[in-house]
């Protein structure tokens, strides 16, 4: 690029990152000796056995497919099985995906049954950039989900955006840029992993506070598109605009929406937590004393008692020493 003089500078890279390899969750069928006969993993010790790697394709939830089984290799075909509340269920071990263990994972085939977007999503996930990460089949559900919980959030059932242009509550806010701030921070860290958890969680804030507002989903679908492109794409030209959501710019963080105006207090009695109280977090310390005081569950859990000191910490707790 430096030669064709596309770029001013002739080193573009400032660091290397060697990523961690992704390994596979191998599954294990044990074959009594000199048989052809294979026991079920709950029953083995019972027998002399050895363990043979199978096909995870024909595993579900670590039970084995007999029928598959038999089909896949001609010396199974005749093959008995010692069952447990009648199922084979598997052994496994975490391990290199390897063509001789049968374990690896086939790219289109999860494309064809979660989608591209979900896969891509779900290698984030995982964990860790630069650390090795077991896959599981059973996981990647949970980050379908997240995607189609998404969808439905904000469509209705004709699967037309349902948004309003209403302003969001303060919490909503609050939620988005906490979700900008920790987004932008994470991917400075190669951090991607988190990163989908933050948005996982964000989503759920949102839904909790049933937020309805374009406003705020515009913003989040701009921090989602890097790890979930097509389906990002899709709802920014439903949202209106006429141009890539790759075009759009990074939501700005805005840490005014972070101060918190309202602080839940514990109030305890002798250390121990009973109820909470929440006041402006301006109030003062003579106002704070004054009304717990006077309050009715405050009378009960004293019962009687006159307090001989009472401990106020700004911003965090109360507590009431009698």
């Amino acid at each position: 690029m430096f030669d064709k003089k596309l770029i001013a500078f002739d080193e573009p890279f400032k660091k290397l990152i060697n990523q961690g390899m992704i390994l596979g969750r191998s599954n294990f069928v044990y074959r009594i000796n000199n048989s052809n006969t294979f026991v079920t993993k709950s029953k083995k010790d019972d027998y002399k056995t050895t363990a043979l790697h199978v096909d995870i394709n024909m595993v579900n939830n670590d039970i084995l497919d007999l029928d598959k089984f038999k089909k896949w290799r001609s010396e199974f075909s005749s093959a008995e099985f010692i069952l447990a509340d009648g199922l084979y269920e598997c052994g496994f071990e975490i391990e290199k995906m390897s063509k001789s263990k049968y374990n690896t994972q086939t790219p289109d085939e999860l494309i064809d049954k979660f989608g591209a977007d979900t896969l891509r999503l779900y290698e984030m996930f995982l964990g860790p950039l630069e650390q090795f990460k077991p896959w599981s089949t059973k996981g990647i559900n949970g980050v379908h989900n997240f995607l189609k919980k998404f969808w439905r959030h904000i469509h209705d059932n004709d699967n037309k955006i349902s948004l309003s242009k209403d302003s969001a509550s303060d919490d909503s806010y609050k939620s988005l840029h906490k979700t900008i701030k920790k987004v932008e921070e994470d991917i400075e860290r190669y951090s991607f992993n988190t990163v989908v958890s933050n948005l996982m969680i964000c989503l759920n804030e949102l839904i909790d506070q049933k937020c309805k507002d374009q406003q705020i989903f515009t913003q989040f679908v701009i921090l989602l598109s890097p790890y979930a492109p097509h389906i990002s794409e899709e709802i920014w030209f439903k949202l209106g605009f006429n141009y890539s959501i790759t075009k759009s710019k990074f939501p700005n963080f805005d840490s005014s929406y972070l101060i918190e105006k309202n602080i839940d207090y514990p109030v305890s009695f002798n250390g121990k937590m009973r109820f909470k109280l929440q006041f402006s977090a301006e109030e003062s310390k003579e106002n704070i004393e004054k009304t717990v005081l006077s309050n009715d569950k405050t009378i009960h859990y004293l019962d009687g008692n006159i307090p001989k000191k009472v401990i106020i910490v700004p911003k965090k707790i109360i507590n009431i020493v009698f």
